[in-house]
């Protein structure tokens, strides 16, 4: 590189040491110029970049011979590997894949004898430069077999680093005139390339300069070789390499498509910068297209529930033109009721005194006519957006009066009421037709809870009610122990929705309206998720209405205890 530098004009050299790899990428990214390798090596660059081979290296043996890199195989001299065919399926060692001398050659030989190189060798490892310690892994019995590039072998015995008796060569088929073993065929020796990058003038002049160098010139005694001759053909290179198919993996994908950008860069970076655009795009719409599909799906929801809420309105209207008639046909008939009862209490009373029994009744009959006028009144009173009447009830009073009411389907269902009213006297004010309302569809719901039960798997059918004041609020237990709850607490306050054959799915749903105007709620629950329970199986109802009384009639009055 100094006799370059000092000869070629305007021009400056530097040795880089590189391996097969590091070359290949270095001249892609230009950072070196030149290179001198093995013709195999430079036959898979030549397909890949844009080199010229100037000048091939003269042999300093051989008589100056062109032809010099081809791989020897060594085995120890104690081993029963005396044939090519022996060396099957036994462990080798080698330089390089892609060394042409270190291994390329001996596959190739290899393949001529119409063996599979891919699998002919048990183990094949690649160890690289230095050279030396190829033959010293078949020496310390680390490898059955070592394949080394021509003359490597010599140059260790000649420096003292192994003993030649110990060693063998497999397959030696040296030429005459040659100095050193070899077991492949002979191929040209190491070339001189240029990167096309290179002004040809200078390319010319290295050339020249190249061929100037005499067997004898220090710079060939220094190089270690004869001097330069004009490229050889690589005719047996190539017949090697399509022999082997080793032209088609020859180089990683990467750096094939990398070094195809530096040549075609106007091409190359317009395609990069296309794919990225289309990516992006791709991208874009792909995000687009999910939020198209989002909307899409949240509107479908949308209408869904508008549809649902629609069928539910028009189910309400035909419901409150039903309701609307019902209250005006069923004045009548209570008023008359009404009437009746009055007019024969008075008959009663005249005649036979306000003691006897078909008084007493009459006076029942009375009571339950007023009671659904009111109703029919309410209910009037609903339809046509009218705020319900607001009097002071008493809470137990009114319980007592439902549970009175449903006593015989009490017995009828052979269900066992118990209640534990804690206050004789507590005023609520409200709705008290509503309150009564709610407080029997809850009973009718427990008795209808109870019918499905089998006696002989629960025991007795038991309602269970119990009021007390905690903390300012009214709270109302009733708990059966029925089939209990088959769906979730916010479903069967749900308008239209029954889990009963025949039901309506209005119940719970008015009564919700109704303790609501109380400013309190209504809950369900599974006896079982209930601690305070008495048993566990059944459905808890909960009442909770606020109650604003006093602080120090919790303390005097044994009604809110």
């Amino acid at each position: 590189m100094d006799y370059l530098t000092s000869t070629v004009p305007s021009a400056s050299f530097e040795v880089v040491p590189l391996d097969f790899t590091q070359m290949n990428e270095q001249l892609i990214n230009g950072q070196v110029q030149f290179v001198v390798t093995n013709p195999g090596h430079y036959f898979n660059m030549s397909g890949d970049f844009p080199i010229s081979w100037l000048a091939t290296m003269k042999s300093n043996q051989h008589g100056g011979n062109t032809f010099a890199i081809g791989a020897t195989i060594i085995v120890r001299q104690d081993s029963d590997l005396y044939t090519l065919e022996d060396l099957a399926g036994h462990s080798v060692v080698a330089s390089d894949p892609n060394a042409l001398g270190g291994y390329q050659a001996a596959m190739g030989l290899i393949n001529s004898m119409e063996y599979s190189t891919d699998d002919f060798f048990t183990k094949v490892s690649f160890l690289g430069f230095p050279l030396e310690p190829l033959i010293y892994q078949v020496r310390d019995h680390n490898a059955d077999i070592a394949i080394t590039p021509f003359c490597t072998f010599e140059q260790m015995v000649e420096q003292g680093y192994i003993n030649a008796a110990d060693f063998r060569v497999i397959n030696d088929i040296t030429p005459d005139g040659y100095d050193c073993a070899v077991s492949t065929h002979l191929y040209p020796n190491w070339s001189f390339a240029s990167s096309d990058t290179v002004p040809l003038t200078v390319r010319t002049n290295i050339t020249r300069a190249l061929f100037s160098i005499s067997e004898s010139d220090p710079i060939s005694v220094i190089g270690q070789n004869s001097g330069w001759a004009a490229p050889i053909s690589q005719f047996e290179v190539i017949k090697l390499f399509k022999a082997l198919d080793l032209h088609s993996r020859k180089e990683p994908l990467y750096l094939q498509l990398w070094q195809w950008i530096k040549i075609n860069q106007q091409w190359g970076f317009g395609l990069i910068g296309l794919f990225i655009m289309a990516t992006i795009y791709h991208l874009w719409l792909e995000y687009r297209f999910i939020r198209k599909s989002e909307n899409l799906l949240a509107a479908e929801r949308q209408l869904k529930a508008k549809a649902l809420q629609l069928e539910r309105l028009q189910s309400a209207a035909i419901l409150g033109e039903i309701g609307a008639g019902l209250a005006h046909e069923l004045n009548q008939p209570i008023a008359a009721i009404t009437q009746y009862s009055e007019g024969g209490m008075l008959e009663q009373a005249k005649h036979y005194g306000e003691d006897s029994v078909q008084y007493q009744l009459l006076g029942k009959i009375l009571r339950q006519s007023n009671r659904a006028g009111e109703i029919v009144h309410r209910i009037r009173s609903l339809l046509q957006r009218k705020d319900t009447q607001s009097t002071d009830f008493d809470v137990c009073e009114q319980i007592n009066l439902c549970l009175e009411l449903l006593t015989h389907e009490f017995l009828s269902q052979k269900i066992v009421v118990e209640s534990r009213l804690n206050s004789s006297e507590l005023l609520l004010k409200g709705d008290k037709v509503g309150f009564c309302q709610v407080v029997i569809n809850v009973l009718k719901n427990a008795i209808d809870a109870l019918a499905e039960t089998n006696p002989l798997q629960h025991g007795l059918k038991k309602i269970l009610i119990e009021l007390r004041v905690v903390n300012g609020h009214l709270q109302l237990k009733i708990y059966d122990n029925g089939i209990g709850l088959t769906c979730s607490n916010e479903d069967f306050k749900t308008t239209f929705f029954s889990t009963k054959e025949n039901g309506l799915g209005l119940g719970l749903a008015i009564c919700n309206d109704v303790i609501m105007k109380f400013g309190g709620q209504i809950s369900l629950a599974k006896c079982e998720n209930d601690p305070s329970a008495p048993w566990q199986t059944g459905c808890r109802v909960l009442i909770d209405i606020p109650f604003n009384i006093p602080q120090e009639s919790y303390l005097s009055d044994p009604k809110y205890i």
